[in-house]
């Protein structure tokens, strides 16, 4: 029979040093854990002295850190029960009674019981002198570990013994209060009666080394403990009644406060785009924003959503368009905001910005604030929580805005985001389920919409301006034109302004020869790689027919009933293939094609057969209707195809990012007007693309699409004095989505 003994863990004293020195990351974040627990309790200052350092910041004998506060204190109990006991669930079960609100209604941040060992990232001799205000006597409690090297092993003579943790002693005592007492007390420029309670922490045998910068840093740094950000949903500045106050010796060492309104005069004046009143509401899976003060709706089966990389892109939990259809996301609502900067030359004299500005912004991220409190390191200058710079270096440096140029803060609460929780090194959040995963892409999601649309329409304004002003203006014309008036007395001088006009006008006809016949090979290009997707398709599947066929030709007997099967199914494919290819070759003869009367329909029902295998996989009807006679136009196949091609890749491309059930394609031939109309029933082009569509390098697909296939069709057409143009009259449009009027009507006819 076996024999059972009970057995309790007892884990040894270099516990302490991984809850402390090794998991804390720095001395800032260490000071910053300090910080919290005095904004847990209710102290509405902190002051952080570095006493008696040498003039270079050499530690000496005398040199210690000051941490105190005047909040509530600590009783015997919270000492005895709570702050010796690593983990203590004191906070915890707060929070899960309901309790989760200090005395003032601060939202309680710890939780794991573990944030004053950071202690032991300062030093190894820690005083803790603590009051509450209803005790006749203070609480003195001292560690003294200087004797212990990292791990806390004892040498006794010629021997070394690990300690438990149970064997480590600390010192308690009373005494009257003599450090909480009511006395005037100068913090910065004020003197405040303190009250008689508060902690008061002295950190000796210091540890790492510490400079003038490295303070400087710290202080600025824990400045942005609580939101930098104005709350323009509530209409004022976010309420900051927690200070923290830094001494180096007597010395206060201000924060510049100019610096913090530097920054929201640069959010609030120079951000090319600011979204505000940011929320993400779980329930309806939707984001409501203002864009420079304006309403905005964005639900996640937004087909312009969809259509981005990154809701296809798998992170280790499948895609986020697999998630979002099969479970709830379960982060939480939340809110944010963000502003856009535009750092390059060409911005616009409203939205530029100088090198000091740019050091500004580059010096903020992405911020994430729980009950209004920082989670760290996120909003750092070099933190990438997003992994926003990691996606721009590996996948496309154009699917997102650099961090550089986004500032913003996200917000989260206990009670709306129970999932998103902090790691114990107080590093970010843990990584567990898909809380933090979904939390994340969402946001990246969001950023990668703003990047697509309208930080895209922002650029391409600005191009169509600069265009505007010179090509649409004749600007180089016009100068040339009036430097003649001016030069009409000197004949010298006018001759050679002659030479340079002729110069000018050969190279422009040059220079635009060139750009048709890029423009041509471009939209070769597009359209090869839109047609080639089931020719691709198919030549994988014959050759893993053939492959099959080898093997069982070497490894088995020839059964030729079921090869005459295969080779019929590879016969056509290949016929298949073949009608594909010959239909494309007339791409490649577009320079060398004379114009022709073209039965419009042909082209049509050849590109309808190109897309025949993909319209049935979409399950995507498409009709075909003609009223008069047959619509001829006077062009070449090339050009026919390359519109037809890009009409088609487009209307499947956003039918597939939509759920209705009867998806549709409808070209209505019209050869009374000389017209053909291509509409679908898809979600239509939205009202801020309309603009930008034809504009060359501008794509509605956002990240998916170049911006070229539209803009080169309408090119090609203009060549023939034909144009194409989005339809948005009642008579025209056919479908309730995107309706396309092509007219084959040229000038004089």
């Amino acid at each position: 029979m076996l024999e059972h003994t009970v057995m309790k863990i007892r884990p040894y004293a270099r516990l302490l040093t991984m809850l402390g020195d090794q998991l804390i990351k720095n001395e800032r974040i260490a000071l910053i854990e300090l910080i919290k627990n005095s904004y847990d309790a209710d102290s509405p200052w902190v002051k952080v002295s570095f006493k008696s350092f040498g003039d270079s910041f050499e530690i000496l004998d005398d040199t210690r850190i000051v941490i105190e506060d005047a909040g509530t204190g600590m009783s015997i109990d919270t000492i005895n029960n709570h702050w010796l006991n690593p983990a203590t669930p004191e906070k915890r079960i707060r929070k899960l009674n309901g309790k989760s609100h200090t005395q003032l209604g601060r939202i309680i941040q710890g939780e794991k019981g573990i944030g004053r060992f950071a202690l032991l990232k300062l030093g190894k001799v820690i005083k803790v002198v603590t009051k509450t205000l209803d005790s006749d006597v203070e609480y003195v409690v001292e560690y003294d570990f200087s004797m212990f090297d990292e791990d806390f092993i004892e040498k006794i003579k010629d021997k070394s013994k690990a300690l438990y943790l149970d064997e480590l002693s600390v010192k308690l005592s009373t005494r009257e209060p003599r450090t909480f007492v009511e006395k005037e007390i100068t913090l910065g420029i004020h003197k405040i009666m303190r009250p008689a309670c508060g902690t008061k922490i002295i950190v000796s045998d210091l540890k790492g080394k510490w400079s003038q910068t490295k303070i400087e840093s710290v202080s600025r740094d824990i400045t942005r403990l609580q939101s930098i950000f104005y709350d323009y949903k509530a209409d004022k500045v976010i309420p900051n009644d927690f200070v923290t106050y830094f001494y180096v010796g007597k010395n206060y060492l201000r924060y510049n406060d100019r610096y913090l309104e530097d920054l929201k005069n640069l959010l609030d004046n120079s951000s090319v785009l600011r979204i505000t009143n940011g929320e993400f509401i779980q329930s309806k899976a939707e984001f409501k924003f203002l864009l420079n003060g304006s309403p905005m709706v964005l639900n996640l089966e937004d087909p312009t959503l969809k259509g981005l990389k990154i809701f296809e892109r798998s992170d280790g939990f499948g895609s986020f368009g697999d998630y979002l259809k099969k479970r709830q996301i379960d982060c939480g609502s939340f809110e944010f905001s963000f502003y856009i900067f535009d750092f390059s030359s060409q911005a616009s004299p409203k939205f530029a910005l100088d090198n000091k500005d740019k050091t500004i912004i580059r010096d903020h991220r992405v911020y994430l604030y729980r009950d209004g409190i920082r989670v760290y390191p996120y909003g750092e200058p070099d933190d990438d929580w997003l992994r926003i710079d990691s996606f721009r270096g590996t996948v496309s440096a154009g699917q997102f805005l650099s961090n550089d140029q986004v500032v913003g803060c996200v917000n989260i609460t206990q009670s709306g985001n129970p999932k998103l929780k902090d790691k114990t090194n107080r590093e970010g959040l843990i990584e567990e389920g898909y809380a933090t995963e979904s939390f994340i892409t969402l946001i990246k999601l969001f950023l990668a919409y703003i990047r697509s649309k309208p930080y895209a329409r922002y650029r391409q304004g600005l191009v169509d301006q600069k265009a505007h002003d010179i090509h649409k203006t004749e600007l180089v014309k016009k100068e040339i034109e009036d430097l003649k008036i001016d030069l009409h007395d000197n004949k010298s001088a006018l001759l050679k302004l002659t030479n340079i006009e002729k110069a000018y006008t050969t190279e422009k006809t040059y220079l635009v020869k060139r750009a048709e016949d890029t423009e041509d090979l471009a939209g070769i290009g597009l359209s090869v790689e839109t047609a080639t997707h089931d020719i691709n398709s198919l030549m994988s599947s014959a050759l893993s027919n053939i492959d099959g066929i080898i093997k069982d030709l070497m490894y088995g007997k020839l059964d030729t009933t079921e090869l005459k099967k295969e080779m019929h199914s590879l016969r056509g494919m290949l016929s298949f293939i073949e009608a594909q290819l010959k239909d494309i070759q007339l791409l490649f003869k577009s320079t060398k094609q004379r114009r022709k009367k073209i039965r419009v329909k042909d082209i049509v029902e050849k590109i309808e057969r190109i897309y025949k295998r993909v319209l049935t996989k979409e399950s995507i009807i498409c009709e075909i209707t003609s009223s008069g006679s047959p619509l001829v136009a006077n062009t070449t196949d090339a050009v026919l195809l390359q519109l037809l091609l890009n009409l088609f890749d487009n209307s499947i491309y956003w039918l597939k990012q939509t759920s209705i059930k009867d998806k549709k394609i409808k070209i209505t031939l019209n050869g009374i007007d000389s017209c053909m109309i291509f509409s679908d029933n898809g979600p239509g082009v939205e009202s801020e693309d309309i603009p930008y569509i034809f504009e060359p390098f501008y794509s509605g697909k956002g990240e998916e699409g170049r911006g070229l296939g539209l803009y080169i069709a309408k090119q090609l057409l203009a060549r023939h004095d034909y144009s194409i143009e989005l339809t948005q009259t009642k008579r025209d449009m056919i479908l309730q989505g995107a309706n396309f009027k092509v007219n084959f009507i040229q000038e004089g006819e």
